[in-house]
C-alpha cells in the first residue's frame, strides 16, 4: 500500500536531487529519508530512482508517481481541512425530523441556538409523527428524529433500545372543550364525563391512545373528525363540532379561540425525546445539536 507520508518523501527527493537534502526540507534524518523510499519501492513494485553520481534521478515509474502526487497529497490535505472544520463545528450538517407540534416549539429555540453558536453547521427540517420518523432515522434519512411516546409505553421503549435516547420534557395531555360547553371554566373533568361526547382526534398515534384512556374510563370515543394538522383540532373544536384532548404543547403552538382549556382526570402525559444512532451520537454537529434540543426543552 502506498502511504501519503512515502509519496511526500519522494517529491522531496525529486525535488531536491538528494536523499541528505530532502531530509534538510522535511526537518528528518537522511537514513530516515532512505527508509522511507525503500518501503515506497517495495510497495510500488518497482525502482523509483537511480543514484547518477552524487544525484537521485526518478525512473520512469517515479515521474508517474510524482505526477500523481502531487493531485493526492492536495485531496489529502483538503481532506484533512474538512474533516477538521466538521470536528471544530466550523461546517459540517445536520438532517431533524420532528413532529409538528415539536417543530413549533422546541426547534426554533435549539436552531437559532445552533446558529449563534456555531454558524457554520448547516440544519434541515422535515416534518414527520414516529413512528415514520423514527424509521427515517434507523434508514438514514435523517440524523436526529425528535418523538415521543405515551406513559413510558413498553412497546416504545422496546422500538428505540438500539437508539441514542435525549430525554427533552413531559408533556402533560389537556382537555379542549368549545367556550360554551357544560364543563367549560371546569378545574378538573374526568374522562368519563366525555363518554357522550363527539371526538376530534389527532394523529394515528395520538389517536390510538385516545382510544386506549376512554377504554380505560369505561367507553369507546365517538371519533367523528379525524386530523393530523392541530390548528384544525382547535378549529374543529371551537366551532362546537366536539371535543378534544391535545398535548400542552401542541395547545401552546395554536392561537385557540373559542376554546376552553381543561385538565383532564386520570393525567396522560407523553415523554418527548430526541433521538439518534450510536455512532451519530459521536459527530460533533450532532452532538452539539442534541445538547441545545436538551436545552430547549428544559425551558
Amino acid at each position: 500500500m502506498i502511504e501519503a507520508r512515502h509519496l511526500r518523501v519522494l517529491r522531496a527527493v525529486a525535488g531536491t536531487g538528494s536523499f541528505s537534502a530532502a531530509a534538510r526540507e522535511l526537518g528528518c534524518t537522511q537514513p530516515a529519508v532512505s527508509q522511507q523510499m525503500k518501503a515506497l519501492e517495495q510497495s510500488a513494485g518497482t525502482p523509483l530512482l537511480i543514484r547518477t553520481g552524487r544525484e537521485m534521478r526518478l525512473t520512469q515509474a517515479g515521474e508517474a508517481l510524482v505526477r500523481h502526487a502531487a493531485g493526492i497529497l492536495a485531496g489529502l490535505t483538503a481532506a484533512e481541512e474538512e474533516v477538521a472544520a466538521i470536528a471544530g463545528l466550523r461546517a459540517g450538517r445536520v438532517r431533524l425530523v420532528s413532529f409538528p407540534s415539536g417543530s413549533s416549539t422546541l426547534v426554533p429555540t435549539a436552531l437559532a441556538a445552533m446558529r449563534a453558536g456555531h454558524p457554520g453547521t448547516r440544519i434541515s427540517l422535515v416534518e414527520a409523527e414516529p413512528p415514520r420518523s423514527v424509521e427515517m432515522l434507523r434508514e438514514g434519512d435523517c440524523d436526529v428524529a425528535l418523538a415521543f411516546r405515551y406513559g413510558g409505553s413498553p412497546a416504545a421503549a422496546a422500538e428505540w433500545e438500539d437508539l441514542v435516547v435525549r430525554p427533552l420534557l413531559t408533556d402533560r395531555l389537556v382537555g379542549l372543550v368549545p367556550e360554551g360547553h357544560r364543563l367549560a371554566g371546569a378545574e378538573r373533568v374526568g374522562m368519563a364525563e366525555l363518554a357522550d361526547e363527539a371526538w376530534i382526534a389527532g394523529c394515528p398515534r395520538c389517536r390510538r391512545h385516545l382510544v386506549e384512556v376512554c377504554e380505560a374510563a369505561g367507553f369507546t370515543p365517538r371519533i367523528d373528525f379525524a386530523t393530523d394538522d392541530y390548528p384544525a383540532v382547535v378549529g374543529l373544536v371551537g366551532a362546537g363540532l366536539g371535543v378534544a384532548v391535545l398535548p400542552e404543547l401542541a395547545v401552546e403552538s395554536v392561537r385557540a379561540k373559542g376554546v376552553s382549556t381543561v385538565s383532564v382526570e386520570p393525567a396522560v402525559e407523553r415523554e418527548v425525546v430526541a433521538l439518534t444512532l450510536p455512532d451519530l451520537a459521536r459527530v460533533p454537529a450532532v452532538a452539539a445539536t442534541l445538547a441545545e434540543l436538551v436545552r430547549a426543552g428544559a425551558r
